[in-house]
């Protein structure tokens, strides 16, 4: 799933993010029928720019092209975070493609820093959730 919504084009092998096996990690999908539409994974890792001690970082979240818009993406990362609530997680955050951020901050999340570049694949922003606000 990451390789078609993510890395088209790219190589298979930039697919495979480093702390996909760890044991704190975890993998979500939501389906139709037994046809993946959609992923995300977890990593349990702190960004230096938040100070609360129990985070985990949103990553590769992605919905097949024909299902985005859907409402899709709100129902697994609600999932998430919901489960990382009962892990009494604080903030969940993530480097944000210039063309989701919308779609983040709709659900609650908020940009800091400074925009940056992820080689070949373009401009992100680090955006964050705390947790504990509903």
């Amino acid at each position: 799933m990451r390789h078609p919504v993510l890395r088209a084009g790219k190589h298979i092998d930039t697919c495979h993010f480093a702390g996909d096996d760890l044991e704190t990690t975890f993998h979500l999908g939501i389906f139709l029928n037994e046809e993946l539409l959609g992923i995300c994974s977890f990593f349990k890792s702190n960004h230096n720019c938040i100070t609360s001690k129990n985070q985990y970082q949103l990553r590769g979240m992605a919905i097949l092209k024909e299902f985005q818009g859907k409402g899709l993406g709100n129902i697994i990362l609600n999932f998430g975070e919901n489960l990382l609530r009962e892990q009494n997680t604080q903030v969940i955050w993530c480097n944000a493609r210039e063309v989701a951020v919308n779609f983040y901050l709709k659900t609650g999340y908020k940009t800091i820093g400074n925009t940056f570049n992820i080689k070949d694949i373009g401009i992100h922003y680090m955006m964050y959730k705390n947790l504990n606000i509903y």
